[in-house]
């Protein structure tokens, strides 16, 4: 059976611009739908499944890049949003991360990067089921179920988002060792980068806040180093 094509959600009002993205990623095997409004490719995206997002941060209409990807973010927890940016300052790309965004590119970007972006992204959400090592674990009385992207009990149910469940993971089959920012960062995020290292602070704030309820559920800061995770746990499956 022939697998459909990734199909992406490209947002960008540089008709121009759009073109040639679209053109570009239709010519590597991607279905492409290409908005230049926020208001067009919401609508969209509420009509539409796609594998990715491609949002420019400038958009005309009611709402820019950053509140549309905080938007799509509330309704899919999981799908990849990658932020196209003209910006260059840091505030704007810290912004956009806690906007829920995965990565960013900035203008002008290389097709060929863009392309390697993508296509490490799908290929994560697409490997969701195949995994090495084990899959589920009890941190205290939670069960993080890493496949399923929950953690919870019998009275509390956090749905993860991929990002999160993976750093869960992650910290998990690493407990009870200092892990340096920089091996977290490639394991988890695949690349060390000042913006994605301040991305990462976000999301271990979001992970302490899911395990405050555990006493014995630990993580630490090293400072100038990185974290240690330790934890009271049931064996993995």
């Amino acid at each position: 059976m022939v697998q459909d094509k990734p199909k992406i959600l490209l947002v960008e009002d540089d008709p121009i611009l759009g073109y040639v993205v679209k053109d570009f990623l239709q010519k590597h095997e991607y279905e492409v739908n290409h908005c230049t409004d926020s208001d067009i490719a919401w609508q969209q995206f509420m009509k539409h499944n796609y594998d990715l997002c491609l949002v420019d941060i400038m958009l005309p209409g009611k709402k820019d890049g950053m509140e549309l990807a905080n938007n799509i973010r509330k309704k899919n927890e999981n799908i990849p949003i990658i932020l196209l940016t003209g910006k260059n300052l840091d505030d704007d790309k810290i912004a956009g991360f806690e906007s829920g965004a995965d990565d960013y590119i900035t203008k002008p970007y290389n097709m060929q990067e863009l392309l390697h972006r993508i296509q490490v992204f799908l290929k994560r959400s697409r490997k969701k089921d195949i995994h090495v090592g084990p899959v589920t674990f009890m941190i205290g009385d939670l069960k993080f179920d890493y496949s399923n992207l929950v953690l919870g009990n019998t009275t509390i149910e956090y749905q993860l988002t991929q990002r999160e469940a993976d750093l869960i993971r992650f910290l998990c089959m690493n407990a009870n060792r200092v892990l340096k920012r920089d091996e977290i960062l490639m394991s988890v995020w695949g690349k060390d980068d000042y913006f994605l290292g301040r991305s990462m602070d976000v999301f271990i704030t979001k992970v302490r806040k899911y395990l405050k309820s555990q006493n014995e559920a630990k993580l630490q800061t090293i400072h100038g180093i990185g974290f240690k995770f330790s934890y009271n746990s049931a064996p993995a499956t």
